[in-house]
């Protein structure tokens, strides 16, 4: 993903709407805390990041963001990765996807003027904005890597730059949810890919998630019944963001920015932020909407308890579809979704 500094990422970025990807739709992993030094995912391997034999510039850098042991998912993906094996992985929101390919490529990686070397497509302009960022924060004793953002439309568009690529080239995909129906699909782009399936559809839903949902009439959405969750001191005078497809290029990053850097703490938006986007302690999310499949419902409620943390999810529940897919949503990943209780202790879904 070649191209210029940070700057340049704000004034290039574009819409990529894809409903049912075919390609890489990365899960953020190595996120940026609030000191920008110690990571916050959870490791859960006895074993460092020294074990992979990465490039001494890559581990290097691992160290300054506060990474001491991988994730299962880097632990299973990274060995395999690095010797440049295509790749179809699954795993669940939060677990450091991104940073298997980033750091695979930045690996692998021998720059040439002029000559791009690693593509990442994914679906909206905000996380070709972060993942971009990933490359910049990995990069940083790489002198000569230099990271851009590529940017498409439809899927048609993705195949013909699959077809433009050299046939000889390493394949990577990443998903919370690969469904047996799409897997084919992904062969298709791969050779001989190695398949990773960290957990199995019923463990897809993050340990730490609180789920609850609401039963109301479409027009009592707006009279703050979820709110119950809340402190009521808490709901006076908030700083609040809407993000949604029809602000200005400027306007979306901005707003991306302010949210992902504390300066707003409650976001209203759409499926835009529903797949990949990595904000630190986000604590709630609220479906105004109940998502039309139960992979969206994943995806959308991912954005909360990610990396072992606490989390919590509260779903407005309007009309029969709703209710069907609830059912579905708790028959499919085997949870048990109650009615949202009249109280809630806070320390319950937020970590003090």
């Amino acid at each position: 993903m070649p191209g210029e500094e940070n700057k340049e990422f704000d004034d290039e970025l574009v819409d990529y709407e894809e409903e049912e990807e075919t390609s890489t739709d990365a899960s953020k992993a190595a996120a940026e805390g609030k000191d920008a030094k110690k990571g916050h995912y959870v490791g859960i391997h006895s074993s460092g990041f020294r074990d992979f034999i990465l490039k001494p510039e890559c581990l290097r850098a691992v160290v300054d963001c506060g990474f001491e042991h991988p994730s299962e998912v880097q632990h299973e993906c990274i060995p395999q990765a690095v010797l440049g094996m295509d790749i179809i992985c699954q795993a669940k929101s939060g677990m450091g996807k991104t940073a298997v390919f980033v750091l695979a490529t930045l690996h692998q990686i021998e720059p040439v003027d002029g000559q791009i070397s690693v593509v990442v497509m994914c679906h909206t302009r905000e996380l070709a904005f972060q993942i971009a960022h990933e490359y910049e924060r990995f990069s940083k004793y790489l002198v000569d890597v230099k990271t851009g953002v590529f940017y498409g439309d439809m899927r048609r568009d993705i195949q013909e730059i699959f077809k433009a690529t050299p046939h000889d080239k390493q394949v990577m995909m990443f998903s919370a949810t690969l469904s047996k129906e799409i897997r084919p699909v992904c062969r298709k782009f791969c050779q001989d890919p190695m398949e990773i399936y960290v957990d199995d559809e019923t463990k897809l839903t993050l340990h730490g998630l609180q789920q609850y949902y609401i039963k109301l009439e479409e027009s009592e959405k707006n009279q703050e019944p979820w709110t119950r969750a809340q402190p009521p001191a808490e709901r006076v005078q908030l700083p609040v963001d809407l993000h949604h497809g029809d602000l200005s290029q400027e306007e979306r990053i901005k707003r991306y920015k302010s949210f992902k850097d504390f300066q707003k703490r409650i976001l209203v938006t759409t499926d835009l932020f529903g797949r990949g986007m990595d904000i630190e302690r986000v604590n709630i999310v609220v479906n105004y909407d109940f998502p039309n499949d139960s992979d969206q419902y994943l995806h959308r409620v991912g954005r909360a308890g990610r990396f072992g943390t606490k989390g919590l999810s509260i779903s407005f529940i309007s009309s029969e579809e709703d209710t069907e897919m609830l059912a579905k949503v708790q028959s499919r990943f085997e949870v048990n979704i109650p009615e949202l209780p009249d109280q809630i202790d806070i320390s319950t879904y937020m970590s003090t």
